[in-house]
């Protein structure tokens, strides 16, 4: 049986992932899942691709309060779910898409500009922004958050094993950065999974997800290696892309849990790798 085992969001883009037991299901993504996110001073994304220190910023959830917490020195932040911005209009780039988002406080760019020795702001996602996925991959009403490119990535336990094998030291999941983690199954089967049902929610495998330098850093200590990227380049390396887990679009409002059993209904040919 394929089982759910692990769910994640991450409410400001590229700071440290919230292990969740259950998550409630919205039109792009879980909720509350990459739905800030910290821009520069021409209002473009920033990540831990440029930026590692990101890392250290560990984020919790709690009585519709988000805190974000500096986890060397301890400094905290909090915003307010149900009041998450100014309302003060933004337009925000991220990769090639360009958004409408809102300031959330003067206070709050302070605070994480201090936090990361840059200057930054951070800006909130309102319900009215629809920030279509690529087209090329998946149907024209999908939407997604401040996500990379789609509102989930699903990785298989196995496949994290069948990686850590091939280390000389294993690496947790938190260098992948998932949303849906599942037991049961071969090494990288999710892969092929087209059509997958977890609760009542319908999944759709659209596009096997590209990795980056954010993999090699500890999200712990915010230091670089060169790990994982130098071992999967060796076996999941297909049109100048390394290859981990696949990115998902969903069809369905509603909640999963851990403990869920993921149900394949189709699947992709058996050559696919797309990139």
């Amino acid at each position: 049986m394929l089982q759910i085992s692990e769910l994640y969001i991450y409410p400001i883009k590229s700071l440290s992932g919230i292990a969740i037991k259950s998550a409630k299901i919205t039109d792009r993504g879980f909720e509350n899942d990459r739905r800030w996110l910290l821009v520069d001073s021409e209002n473009r994304f920033l990540t831990q691709r440029e930026h590692p220190q990101m890392a250290l910023l560990q984020q919790a959830i709690e009585n519709n309060v988000l805190k974000v917490i500096h986890k060397v020195n301890k400094q905290s932040f909090s915003i307010s779910i149900n009041n998450p911005s100014t309302g003060s209009k933004v337009s925000v780039t991220i990769w090639d898409d360009i958004c409408e988002a809102e300031f959330v406080s003067d206070e709050a760019d302070r605070w994480f500009s201090a936090m990361l020795g840059l200057n930054c702001r951070l800006v909130y996602m309102p319900d009215d922004t629809q920030r279509i996925v690529d087209q090329r991959y998946a149907p024209e009403n999908s939407v997604t958050s401040f996500s990379d490119a789609y509102p989930f990535l699903i990785i298989g336990q196995a496949s994290l094993d069948d990686l850590n094998n091939r280390l000389a030291e294993t690496l947790p999941m938190n260098r992948f950065r998932p949303n849906i983690v599942f037991t049961g199954g071969e090494p990288y089967d999710e892969d092929l999974y087209g059509h997958f049902t977890i609760g009542d929610i319908n999944f759709y495998g659209v596009k096997l997800c590209a990795r980056c330098v954010l993999t090699t850093i500890d999200q712990e200590t915010a230091k670089k290696g060169k790990e994982p990227l130098k071992k999967l380049a060796s076996y999941r390396f297909k049109n100048n892309k390394i290859l981990f887990g696949q990115n998902l679009i969903h069809n369905g409002f509603g909640q999963i849990s851990i403990g869920h059993e993921l149900i394949v209904l189709t699947k992709h040919n058996e050559e696919r790798f797309v990139v």
